[in-house]
């Protein structure tokens, strides 16, 4: 792998955004480590450290960084899609859609197939012994959650060809309609009391951050500082005078949460967060042109997707060893339990790495197909159709998890209900059918 990883960073071009490739990697990681710090697991279950100590919640303003990879996704998607226009100038609006979404989507939904099978696998059988209680349940009801973000990204990269014919004909001010669509949705939500709307901001809030990734594209986040300032003033505004809690991620028990479903003041949020790292776009640059800096971020490019499906996976073992080895497991927060994190992020970072070497043939790209005819037509409502199934199996999933696979337990995907065994149904037939959406006539 190395040979690989050396190969690929000395082919890269000099056009080439390095530090767009950073953000990815450095936002996706600390979502992994947040996840490692939250997590305050007892005999007794799981609960949240921003709960048990309060006043860390103001870090979340530091750590919730989702803004951050998805305002990357619309830089790379916006990028993706006209170069693919230049390489099929005569291709029709739907071969030239299926053939972004299968390349979109297929580092993605790849990994992501491959843990929703073999955790399933893993579901059935302990299920099937009769297990499925203490920690085993947690693991099985909690290793699914971070597929909703896997869900929001198949929606992103299925709306780009409109959103970014909008945002050609209009730039600013289409990210100024879906600011303005997640405010009123938030006004509908709070003060007329409108059930359901506010999972409308599912889309509003993520699509917005994710124009903003356009903007960035052509260059017209121009004032970041003031893009900064403007979305902490507006996130401080909305969460002091507004209904919003203070924590940027969800907090059990908490009436409202800013992130499910996203609220404005996480949009705000976003803006300030974007603002942020674009400040430290110049010398973030100026380091990865260090060859053995562009050399790290690369090779971890290459698992992200891995390393993130598997992470909570190692977490739950790193406990699981901790409670069969009979190892105390000290009150959250405690001193005990602050000596121990060091130990337990490091063992949960080493069997993540483990899985990684298991799982990231998965994440490679297929090699590419030869090219369909441009003229080839018919495939972009089936990629759609496609997309559209895998993002209502993977969010349904992540709601529901694994664990009474055989009991028929459902969870609410808006208003209804949903459960594993369909949840994994509609992941693997969109898959299926984004595939074969990118194999039709034109392929053949």
């Amino acid at each position: 792998m190395g040979s690989r990883v050396r190969e690929l960073a000395g082919a890269t071009p000099a056009t080439r955004d390095r530090y767009v490739d950073l953000l990815r990697v450095a936002s996706l990681a600390a979502v992994v480590l947040g996840h490692w710090l939250m997590a305050a697991v007892t005999p007794d279950g799981v609960g949240n450290l921003l709960a048990v100590v309060p006043a860390l919640q103001p870090l979340t303003w530091l750590l919730q960084v989702m803004p951050v990879f998805f305002f990357v996704g619309g830089f790379s998607h916006a990028l993706s899609y006209r170069s693919l226009l230049r390489k099929r100038p005569g291709g029709s609006d739907d071969s030239v859609y299926s053939a972004f979404l299968r390349a979109r989507l297929q580092r993605l939904l790849r990994p992501t197939t491959v843990f929703v099978l073999v955790w399933g696998a893993a579901a059935l059988f302990v299920q099937l012994l009769g297990g499925g209680g203490g920690l085993t349940g947690v693991t099985l009801r909690m290793v699914t959650q971070p597929l909703w973000f896997i869900g929001i990204y198949l929606a992103m990269v299925a709306f780009t060809p409109p959103l970014l014919r909008l945002h050609e004909r209009y730039g600013w001010g289409a990210f100024a309609a879906l600011a303005g669509a997640a405010a009123a949705v938030d006004v509908l939500r709070f003060a007329a009391g409108v059930p359901y709307v506010e999972f409308l901001n599912f889309a509003f809030v993520w699509l917005a951050v994710h124009q903003l990734g356009f903007l960035r594209a052509d260059g017209r986040v121009r004032r970041p500082a003031l893009l900064a300032g403007a979305g902490l003033a507006a996130a401080c505004a909305l969460v002091a005078f507004g209904p919003y809690p203070l924590s940027m991620v969800g907090m059990p028990g908490e009436k409202v949460s800013n992130m499910a479903p996203p609220t404005l003041a996480l949009l705000a949020h976003g803006l300030w967060l974007v603002g942020a790292v674009e400040l430290l776009r110049a010398p973030a640059a100026r380091l990865l042109e260090r060859p053995r800096v562009w050399r790290t971020v690369v090779a971890a490019n290459g698992v992200a997707m891995t390393a993130f499906l598997w992470h909570l996976t190692a977490m739950f073992g790193v406990y699981g060893a901790l409670l069969a080895l009979d190892v105390p497991l000290p009150a959250p927060a405690s001193a005990a339990w602050w000596a121990q994190v060091p130990v337990r992020i490091a063992c949960a970072a080493a069997l993540t790495a483990a899985l990684v070497a298991a799982f990231r043939t998965f994440e490679r790209p297929a090699a590419p197909k030869a090219p369909g005819h441009p003229t080839a037509s018919g495939g972009g409502p089936l990629a759609a159709l496609g997309a559209t199934l895998c993002l209502l199996g993977v969010l349904g999933l992540s709601m529901v998890g694994f664990n009474g696979l055989l009991d028929g337990r459902t969870a609410l995907l808006i208003a209804i209900p949903v459960s594993a065994p369909a949840a994994v149904a509609m992941t693997l037939g969109g898959w299926l059918l984004v595939e074969r959406a990118g194999r039709g006539r034109g392929a053949r």
